[in-house]
Parts: structure tokens; sequence; C-alpha cells
């Protein structure tokens, strides 16, 4: 992913309301939850739901699909990955040790290394 592509995750994801979406989507895994219980769980006007679905949609963070008359939104994981990533790319050998990104990392290599505690023990002094 690229800086500008980055930025429209970010972006998409630097407004209270559609954050509390994605979360809610995060959680609701792959089955999604239709575009009223979102606006019902999130407290939002069907209205302002609708708009904030479209913004992380174009953004590549949802993903719809019909059932008769209900839209169910499922997170799409994959940009926000991507976006996380380019991030912190730069970030990994100066905290880590390691160059490569964390989605390329195993799961030892990425938590419970010695680095990874070091790294832990010097942020929370």
């Amino acid at each position: 992913m690229d800086a500008a592509g980055t930025a429209r995750v970010y972006g998409a994801l630097g407004h209270e309301g559609r954050l509390a979406i994605f979360r809610l989507l995060v959680t609701a895994g792959s089955e999604g939850v239709s575009a009223g219980e979102v606006a019902r769980q999130t407290g939002q006007a069907q209205s302002t739901t609708s708009a904030n679905l479209s913004v992380l949609a174009n953004a590549g963070l949802v993903s719809a699909r019909r059932e008769g008359r209900s839209i169910f939104y499922a997170a799409a994981t994959t940009h926000f990955r991507h976006a996380v990533a380019f991030l912190l790319e730069d970030a990994f050998e100066q905290i880590l040790g390691s160059p490569r990104p964390l989605d390329q990392r195993s799961d030892d290599e990425a938590v419970g290394s010695d680095q990874g505690s070091e790294v832990s023990r010097r942020t929370r002094s």
C-alpha cells in the first residue's frame, strides 16, 4: 500500500462514528451486520450510518452483501493490515530490531521474543 492509500484508510477511521462502526464489524466477523443493526448498536441515525459506511467502503475497509431487502456489512481487514504495516514499516528496525513487517513475522517472533520484552520494559519505565 502506498502513502495515499494509507492516508485514505486512516482518514476513514479518523472519525469517532466510523471507528465505532469498524470496531463493531471487526468483532461481528465475516457474517457481518445489517445496516439497521449497525445504526442501532452505534447509536447513529440511519442516514449518518449510511454515509459512514460509504466512507469506510470507499477506503476498502468494509464489504457489503445483499440478502433480500437488507444489506449486511462486514469488515474487510486487508486494507487495514496493509495500512498498519505501511505506517510501521520504517519503525520495525528501530523498535523490534527487524526490518520485516509484522505480517511477515511468525507469531513467535512477534510476541514474546527477548527484544519484544526489552521494548515492553523500556516503554513501561
